[in-house]
C-alpha cells in the first residue's frame, strides 16, 4: 500500500523533520526533539499537523438516532457548536474505536473525529449499523487538520480570526473565517491538557500553505513551534490519555480503562449497553492505572507488572520519560484489587523486577 502525505507533508520536510510512516501516513516524528517540543507545548505554544485523522459527516432525520446507537456517551446533550469525546463499543464490550462527536445542526448534522488507522473500519462499522440510510460522507481524505496547543495558543491565534477564540469553552466550537480562508472549524479540544484549539478545513485553493503560513507569521515571533508526534505521545501520557491500539483496543472495554465517564447507561439503548451494565455491577476483572517508576528504567508496552514480589498481576500499555515531570511514567492494566493509589508494584524490565507505585492520573 503506497504512503500517503498530508497537504503539510513539504512543511515538515522544509523543516528538517524527521519523518516515518504512521498510520499510513508520511508523518513528522520530531523537529528539534521530542523533549524540546513537549516544553514548547507545557509552555507556550505548538503545532501539530493531525491532518491524518478521520472525518464522517453524519446527516439527516436519523442521524442522532444512529449515533446514540453506535457510540456510548450521550449525544442527545449536544447543542449545536458543542463537541464529545466518546467510543464505539463493539458487540463484546470491546472498543471499536475512540472519538468525538461534533455537533454541526442539532438533530441534524454531525461530524465524527476518528483514529487514522481505524477510518475504514469505524466507517464500515457505522454503516453496517445504519438501517435507516443516514447520509455519510467521508470526508477525510480533503479535510486537513491542525491542533494548535498550549497555554498561549488562541492568544497568538486571535488576530487571524475575528471569531472570538480567547473565550472559546473546553469541547465547544465556532466556524468562519480563519487567516483568509472560510469554512474554517476551531474547537477548544486537543490531546495535550495543555489547553489550545484544533482547526479542521477543506484543503481546496492552496487553503493549507495559506493556513499554515499565517499561522507561523504570527506565531513564529512568539515562539511557536511546530511539534512532531513523539512529543504528542509524551503529552497526552502525562495526562493519562488513552492511545487507540495500547491503552484501548477490541478487547479492553471503556469501563476498564476508566471510561466510564463516557459511558452513559442511562441512556435508552447502545450496542453493549446490556454486557456493559452487568460488567458494571459485577465489576471488571482488571482496571487501566497510572504507573510510576521508583527504580530506574522505562516500562514499555507489553512489559509484566508485578505486585510487591514480583507475580504478575498485568502488563504495561504505553511509557516514557516525562519530559515534564523528570521521571518514568506508564499506562497498565492490574487486578482491581492492585489498583489504589500508591500501591506498591514492580515492572518487570529484561530480568529484573524494578520498583514501581500505582500512582494517580494526571501525573504529577
Amino acid at each position: 500500500m503506497s504512503i500517503k502525505n498530508t497537504p503539510f507533508a513539504d512543511k515538515h520536510l522544509a523543516l528538517g523533520a524527521k519523518m516515518a510512516p504512521f498510520a499510513g501516513y508520511n508523518m513528522p516524528i520530531s523537529y528539534t526533539g521530542i523533549n524540546d517540543e513537549h516544553q514548547a507545548v507545557r509552555r507556550n505554544a505548538g503545532v501539530f499537523d493531525v491532518s491524518h485523522m478521520g472525518e464522517f459527516i453524519l446527516k439527516g432525520p436519523k442521524a442522532l438516532d444512529l449515533i446514540q446507537f453506535v457510540t456510548s456517551n450521550d449525544a442527545s446533550k449536544l447543542k449545536a457548536g458543542m463537541a464529545q469525546y466518546s467510543c464505539l463499543p463493539n458487540d463484546m464490550g470491546g472498543i471499536v474505536d475512540d472519538l468525538l462527536v461534533y455537533c454541526i445542526e442539532e438533530n441534524k448534522v454531525y461530524m465524527l473525529v476518528v483514529n487514522a488507522s481505524n477510518i475504514e473500519k469505524d466507517w464500515n462499522w457505522i454503516q453496517s449499523h445504519n438501517h435507516d440510510q443516514v447520509e455519510m460522507h467521508n470526508i477525510s481524505e480533503h479535510t486537513a487538520l491542525l491542533a494548535i496547543q498550549g497555554p498561549n495558543a488562541t492568544k497568538i491565534l486571535q488576530s487571524l480570526t475575528e471569531m472570538d477564540i480567547l473565550n472559546l469553552k473546553y469541547y465547544t466550537f465556532v466556524k468562519g473565517r480563519f487567516a483568509g480562508v472560510d469554512n474554517v472549524l476551531i474547537s477548544a479540544t486537543g490531546y495535550t491538557g495543555a489547553g489550545g484549539v484544533e482547526i479542521y478545513f477543506d484543503d481546496k485553493d492552496g487553503a493549507a500553505d495559506k493556513i499554515w503560513n499565517a499561522i507561523f507569521e504570527v506565531g513564529g515571533p512568539q515562539g511557536l513551534k511546530p511539534i512532531g508526534l513523539g512529543a504528542r505521545d509524551t503529552l497526552r501520557l502525562e495526562m493519562g490519555f488513552c492511545l487507540y491500539g495500547n491503552d484501548i483496543d477490541d478487547t479492553t472495554s471503556p469501563l476498564e480503562a476508566g471510561l466510564g465517564w463516557i459511558t452513559k447507561l442511562n441512556k435508552e439503548t447502545f450496542i453493549s449497553r446490556d454486557f456493559l451494565e452487568s460488567q458494571k455491577e459485577r465489576g471488571v476483572t482488571r482496571k487501566l492505572v497510572g504507573i510510576e517508576m521508583i527504580d530506574k528504567g522505562i516500562p514499555r508496552n507489553g512489559y509484566v507488572i508485578g505486585d510487591a514480589n514480583g507475580h504478575p498481576i498485568g502488563h504495561i500499555t504505553s511509557g516514557t520519560q516525562s519530559p515534564s515531570l523528570g521521571k518514568a511514567i506508564g499506562l497498565g492494566y492490574v487486578k482491581p484489587e492492585f489498583a489504589a493509589i500508591d500501591t506498591p508494584v514492580t515492572v518487570q524490565v529484561r530480568d529484573k523486577h524494578l520498583q514501581a507505585r500505582v500512582a494517580k492520573i494526571p501525573f504529577q
